[in-house]
């Protein structure tokens, strides 16, 4: 690996799915791991295994859209594993439905753990990263941003990633610290699997059936999320910064 394994990674949404295999990734190219979730015990679970294996890693259980917790985390983080100088804005959550079927909670509570939420986390985290004069940032972003019919508040807080990653880019960069976005497609999770039951699908045909509609004829997988993850955070992509790169198997819009 060419990093160095003194170096901390905060992955958010860290309890399963993508959170999850970003962390064990981060672990492997030798990263101290900070895992981050309302999860309790996944995110000490997932911290168990790294340290089973040999990484350091620190499971923290916290709502990432109140600044009081994200700022007891943080600095809780930054003193048993060091600067924090990577951090992963995957925590997210969903409450799809038709506009006219859709809540002011169900808005408030979508925008506020993927907006809020990573806004919280950055400010907290830059404050090492401008220190150390190094550091870099992959929020999540998804296909979705582009539209998708039942997610007027998960799609306007896609697409809200991709101006915040943008705007980091700009007023961080003179610090060595790099903003990009993944936006990724149909990816197999607890998530999409929750979205198939909602549409009173089985699984295996909601994933059949999407994968006919990509290009490589497969869905994708936490890990291809956590390979483009690992790169983005490497020396070898520090002059990438800003962009958003849609992890989708084929390409959109």
């Amino acid at each position: 690996m060419t990093d160095s394994p003194s170096r901390v990674a905060v992955v958010t949404g860290a309890g399963r799915g993508i959170g999850a295999a970003v962390a064990a990734r981060l672990a492997d190219d030798g990263f101290a791991v900070a895992l981050l979730d309302l999860d309790e015990a996944g995110v000490k679970q997932g911290a168990e295994a790294i340290v089973t294996g040999g990484g350091k890693a620190v499971g923290v259980a916290l709502d990432v859209s109140d600044a009081e917790q994200v700022e007891a985390a943080v600095t809780r983080v930054a003193d048993e594993l060091g600067p924090p100088v990577v951090l992963i804005n995957n925590a997210g959550i969903t409450r799809d439905n038709l506009i006219f079927k859709m809540t002011e909670q169900d808005w408030d509570s979508v925008l506020g753990v993927h907006l809020k939420g990573s806004f919280l986390m950055t400010r907290a985290v830059q404050k090492y990263m401008t220190q150390e004069k190094y550091g870099r940032i992959v929020n999540l972003s998804s296909t979705s941003a582009l539209g998708n019919r039942g997610q007027v508040n998960y799609s306007a807080a896609k697409a809200g990633m991709q101006g915040f990653t943008k705007t980091l880019a700009i007023e961080l960069g003179k610090f060595n610290v790099t903003a990009n976005a993944i936006a990724p497609g149909f990816i197999a999770t607890d998530m999409t699997a929750a979205t198939a039951e909602r549409l009173g699908m089985g699984f295996e045909d909601f994933k059949a059936a999407a994968a006919t509609q990509i290009p490589v004829q497969r869905v994708g997988t936490p890990d291809d999320i956590a390979h483009l993850a690992s790169f983005l955070v490497s020396e070898g992509a520090g002059f990438i910064s800003g962009q958003v790169i849609y992890a989708a198997g084929g390409p959109k819009d």
